[in-house]
């Protein structure tokens, strides 16, 4: 990390002279892949709420980690958004309703649960920066622990991505090649929720979904294949992060909104592009 910081320092740019900005820039680095690559499939699973289901529940994990006396409330969080993501994932398997139903009786459920729960011990105030985030409050060690999981996903990505793919698109396909979709679906939610719940921090609630979902769809309104699909989200989404943490740097604003703002530009941009490619 020490050398990376001191070859940061080589760049003569005003805001990489701060430490707080070299640790954003490098948690952008780290976080902007790991979402456009979970952002393709739930995308392709048109499972656009489930991140913000996910990130929703970060309060009852919050609630949760002051019950238990926890002084950081991470392992709470993971815990409660790894089982809340497979609650969803068994309840969805039923077919009872549809997918973006039961993921907002969920979402609506675990966010009244964990309102009330710090209303009641009164430590609502002091976790409501969780709503903005703040990626500019990031450290070292946190960044170091965000990259194992960009790696570790993408390693699981290199393996899983055809039958992660034919699940999506086609179950039943799916099942008389011996894939065992429900625990296709179980992996690709946990990937997800460990994603959100590490990140929720500094993204901000109101926003993590939006920067899950933005880079995915933007690249999709031009993408012709698989390949470019993939290319394309990751390279929205890495731009999408880099521009909009330098824009809140001059503008003064939340890193992780200016994020999303830049990401929806766009979508614009690329919706505006395809259409005139298909016309």
């Amino acid at each position: 990390m020490t050398l990376l910081y001191r070859l940061l320092e080589t760049i003569p740019l005003e805001w990489l002279q701060y430490d707080f900005m070299k640790n954003a820039l490098l948690a952008t680095l780290v976080v902007t892949p790991l979402f456009a690559l979970l952002g393709t499939m739930a995308v392709n699973n048109k499972m656009a709420f489930f991140s913000d289901a996910l990130g929703h529940s970060a309060f009852t994990g919050i609630a949760l980690g002051v019950l238990l006396g926890l002084r950081e409330p991470v392992l709470s969080m993971l815990a409660f958004g790894i089982f809340l993501g497979l609650a969803i994932s068994k309840v969805n398997s039923f077919h009872t309703a549809s997918t973006d139903t039961v993921i907002s009786v969920f979402s609506s459920a675990s966010v009244a649960l964990g309102i009330v729960i710090l209303s009641k011990e009164g430590g609502f105030a002091q976790y409501s920066s969780y709503l903005i985030g703040d990626i500019l409050v990031v450290s070292p060690s946190e960044i170091l622990l965000l990259f194992f999981v960009l790696v570790a996903a993408y390693i699981l990505w290199a393996f899983l991505y055809n039958r992660l793919l034919l699940v999506s698109l086609n179950p039943s396909l799916a099942s008389t090649r011996n894939i065992h979709c429900q625990a296709m679906e179980n992996i690709f939610v946990v990937m997800v929720a460990v994603a959100v719940m590490l990140s929720v921090k500094w993204i901000g609630i109101l926003t993590i979904n939006s920067l899950l979902i933005l880079p995915a769809a933007a690249a999709r309104n031009i993408a012709k294949n698989s390949r470019q699909y993939h290319f394309l989200t990751l390279l929205i989404g890495v731009c999408s992060g880099l521009i909009g943490l330098i824009l809140s740097y001059y503008w003064d604003a939340s890193a992780g909104a200016s994020m999303v703002l830049t990401s929806a530009c766009c979508f614009f941009i690329t919706f505006l592009v395809g259409h005139r490619m298909r016309s």
